[in-house]
C-alpha cells in the first residue's frame, strides 16, 4: 500500500468546549487536509456538536461520559492507518501533527507521545498540583514498569493500527492516557515521544479534570495495572510485607523457648503462623498468575500477527 493512500483519522474527544472545537478542527484540517477529523461529542449541553459540524468535522456521539467510554467507541468505529487522538480545548498546537503521522506511516512507531512535560507545560499550567500529580504518575510508572516514558498523561498521542484494534480499554475516564502507556510499554510496542509545545487553556474555558477525584482514579489504575501486568512482582512485595510480620511477631516466641523451654505467648504464635501461612499464599498466587499473564502475552502476539496479515 503507497503511503499517499494510506488514512489519516484526526480524533477528537469533546464535553463543552464550544469555545475552542471551531479552532482545533480548523487548525488541524489545515495541517493535515487529507485526514478525516472525528468530535465525538459526550454529552455537551454547550452547542459543541454543532459548531463542530459547521467547522466541517464528522461528529457522533457516545453518551456513556467520560474520555475513556469515548476512545473506546472511537477505536471501535473507525478505521483508519493513522490516528491523531487530541483535546478539544485548544492547549495543543496542530504544528507537531505532522511529524507524528509520519512516524506511525512509516513503521517507526506504535505509539507517539507528544511530551509536554519537556517543553513548555510547567510554566503554562496554572494549577500547581496537576504539576506535582503528573510528576508523581510519571514517577510511579517508570519505576514499576523499568522504563523512561517522559509524559505519561499526555492527551496528544498518534496510533497504529494494530495498537488501536488491540487495545482493551478498560478505564471510563481521565485515567485512561495513563492505561494506554502501561499497555504500550508492558507489550513491547515501539514508543517514540516528539517534545510538544502546550498552552494553557483559553480565557472562559475550563478543565474537566479533577485535581483529587480524577488523581485518585490514576492512581488506582496504576495500582490495579501493576497488578494485572506484574503479579509476581505485586503479590510478592505482600507476601514480603507479611512474612516480615510474621518473623518480628514469631522470632521472640522461639527464643523463649530455646531458653525456656516453654511457649508462654500461644496467641502471638499463632498470629504469626497465620501471617506466615498468608505470605506463603501470596508467593504462590503471584507464581501462578505469573504464569498466566506470560499465557496471555504469548497469545496477544499471536492476535497482532492475524491483526497485521489483516490490514
Amino acid at each position: 500500500m503507497k503511503k499517499e493512500n494510506k488514512k489519516i483519522a484526526v480524533l477528537i474527544p469533546c464535553y463543552n468546549e464550544a469555545k475552542t472545537i471551531a479552532k482545533v478542527v480548523n487548525d488541524y484540517k489545515k495541517t493535515l487536509p487529507e485526514a478525516d477529523i472525528y468530535v465525538y461529542d459526550n454529552n455537551s449541553i454547550d452547542g459543541t456538536d454543532k459548531i463542530a459540524k459547521e467547522a466541517g468535522a464528522i461528529v457522533k456521539y457516545e453518551y456513556r461520559q467520560g474520555k475513556g467510554n469515548v476512545i473506546r467507541s472511537m477505536f471501535r468505529d473507525i478505521e483508519a492507518d493513522c490516528y491523531l487522538m487530541i483535546d478539544g480545548d485548544d492547549t495543543y498546537p496542530a504544528e507537531n501533527a505532522r511529524e507524528m503521522c509520519d512516524l506511525i506511516l512509516s513503521g517507526r512507531a506504535d505509539m507517539v507521545i507528544g511530551d509536554r512535560l519537556s517543553s513548555t507545560y510547567f510554566t503554562e499550567n496554572k494549577r500547581p498540583f496537576h504539576n506535582v500529580g503528573n510528576r508523581t504518575v510519571r514517577f510511579l510508572i517508570n519505576k514499576l514498569f523499568k522504563n523512561n516514558v517522559k509524559d505519561i498523561m499526555t492527551g496528544y498521542r498518534a496510533f497504529g493500527y494494530e495498537f488501536v484494534k488491540s487495545f482493551p480499554v478498560l478505564s471510563k475516564g481521565f485515567e485512561i492516557e495513563t492505561e494506554m502507556t502501561i499497555h504500550a510499554v508492558d507489550k513491547n510496542f515501539k514508543l517514540v515521544e516528539v517534545p510538544v509545545t502546550y498552552r494553557d487553556r483559553p480565557e472562559g474555558s475550563k478543565s474537566k479534570l479533577n485535581t483529587y477525584s480524577d488523581g485518585f482514579k490514576v492512581l488506582k489504575t496504576i495500582a490495579v495495572l501493576f497488578k494485572e501486568y506484574k503479579p509476581a512482582t505485586f503479590f510478592n512485595l505482600i507476601s514480603f510485607i507479611t512474612l516480615s510480620i510474621s518473623l518480628i511477631m514469631g522470632i521472640p516466641v522461639v527464643i523463649e523457648y530455646f531458653e525456656t523451654g516453654l511457649v508462654p505467648r500461644f496467641p502471638t504464635l499463632i498470629v504469626s503462623g497465620v501471617f506466615l501461612t498468608i505470605s506463603l499464599l501470596l508467593l504462590t498466587v503471584g507464581i501462578i498468575l505469573q504464569v498466566i499473564v506470560k499465557k496471555h502475552k504469548q497469545l496477544y502476539e499471536l492476535y497482532l500477527n492475524l491483526l497485521r496479515r489483516k490490514n
